[in-house]
Parts: structure tokens; sequence; C-alpha cells
């Protein structure tokens, strides 16, 4: 016997916008965060330069949903995301990712969610044709640098303190992937 996923990575869908903002609303913390705390009257969560396209989701599954309305989809609780770009919307830079996001709820962290996020992101920029991936990440927040690593990522460039926050100079470190089959 086969047992179900305890959860599930897909595309995003414009629909998961309140959901999104809030997940990164409630997620925010200066150990990946380079701006303010967000504050209301809240931004969109997707706009022009932030489209459902650039992301996928980690949907855990429902939880009592009910009954199910015909033709009506039950959809679970998101708990995470990573949004992938192509960094300089340029041909010379087509066959490169970014990754310019990655974020799991507290409460689901230890699950896997963050590195099958990783894996997705990586699986789907393959089948775009992509060869590189790329990502920046704060000097100070070693889980991530210790995941991005375990995923095949290298340390390619360090600038020293790029950014002040709460008070401290903070590292931004560059780390890449070739994307090999």
């Amino acid at each position: 016997m086969t047992l179900a996923a305890p959860f599930t990575i897909r595309p995003a869908e414009p629909a998961d916008e309140d959901a999104l903002a809030a997940l990164d609303r409630n997620g925010w913390s200066a150990m990946y965060a380079i701006g303010p705390r967000p504050e209301p009257p809240y931004a969109p969560f997707f706009d022009r330069s932030h489209t459902p396209e650039q992301f996928l989701v980690a949907e855990l599954p429902p939880d009592g949903a009910g009954p199910v309305r015909a033709g009506r989809t039950v959809r679970g609780r998101l708990a995470g995301y990573v949004r992938v770009v192509q960094p300089v919307p340029l041909p010379s830079n087509a066959h490169v990712r970014q990754i310019q996001g990655l974020l799991v709820d507290e409460s689901a962290r230890g699950r896997g969610i963050a590195r099958a996020l990783l894996d997705a992101a990586c699986e789907r920029a393959r089948a775009e044709g992509v060869l590189r991936l790329t990502l920046r990440v704060l000097g100070h927040n070693l889980p991530a640098r210790q995941l991005y690593a375990a995923a095949g990522f290298a340390v390619e460039g360090v600038l020293p303190g790029e950014f002040r926050l709460e008070g401290a100079y903070v590292d931004d470190v560059l780390m890449g992937r070739w994307l090999t089959p």
C-alpha cells in the first residue's frame, strides 16, 4: 500500500494570492529579508513583476475539508513557495534562472518541503532548457546556505557587508549550480 505524499508541489495559480501573501507576511524574518517588515496597507503579492507563473508552491493536504461540491477543487493549506525568474531579461541570459524567494511556513518546517521546492525548481528549469540556476542568500542565514549546498549550489561570490540589517553589516552570498541532465 502506498501512502499519500505529505505535501504536493504545484505551479501557483492566481487564486493562491491571498494565501501566499499571508504566508509571506507571517514568515517575514530578518534572517532572510532585506526590506522592512510588511505593514498595512499590504501590497498585492502578485503584480506585473511577480506573476503566478514564476512560483511553485507546496500544498499540504486539506484538513477535514468537508463535502466537495460538484466541479469544485478542494485545496489544502499552502506551506511554502519558491520563485524562479530570468534575472536579466536578455537573450544572452536566457540559459539562466534565479531563485528570488524561498519560504516555508514555520509550522511546516522539517518535512523536506524546502528541498522539494528546490528540486522542483531545478526540474522545471531543466524542462525549460535552462542550464544554470543561481540565487543570493544572506551570509548569516546558515540554515539556508546549508540547504542550498546540500542541493548542489556552490558559493560563487560574496559581497561583504552589502546590507545593514538590524544594526549589523551582512554579506550577500551568491550561489549557483549547473543543471546537468
